[in-house]
């Protein structure tokens, strides 16, 4: 069973940036592709970013495409969304999610679930 933890959240103006981060618990953190979704008010959860197993992928959403990195370290079991460029849409609840199987973009394949790390954007 893997644990997640997310941080890095916070309140910042239209252009700014933040990195989220992810920490991960127990020995397995490599063994699992990862990702992050988020979540507006209303809306449905949605993909961001994915990065395989050893970091070797990456996959975005159109709608981050160029403003946001996905980025790993196995040797601290930890997972990282630098986001620059931030709009007022990206306001959002942020999850981490470490994947077993399905499709990236989707959260069928999605095993274990952080509780989120809220990004308010304004403009």
């Amino acid at each position: 069973q893997v644990q997640l933890v997310e941080s890095g959240g916070g309140l910042v103006q239209a252009g700014g940036s933040l990195r989220l981060s992810c920490a991960a618990s127990g020995r397995t953190f490599s063994r699992y592709g990862m990702g992050w979704f988020r979540q507006a008010p209303g809306k449905e959860r949605e993909f961001v970013a994915y990065i395989s197993k050893i970091g070797g992928s990456t996959y975005y959403a159109d709608s981050v495409k160029g403003r946001f990195t996905i980025s790993r370290d196995n040797a601290k079991n930890t997972l990282y969304l630098q986001m620059n460029s931030l709009k007022p849409e990206d306001t959002a609840v942020y999850y981490c999610a470490a994947y077993t199987s399905g499709v990236v973009t989707t959260t069928d394949g999605v095993a274990y679930w952080g509780k989120g790390t809220l990004v308010t954007v304004s403009s």
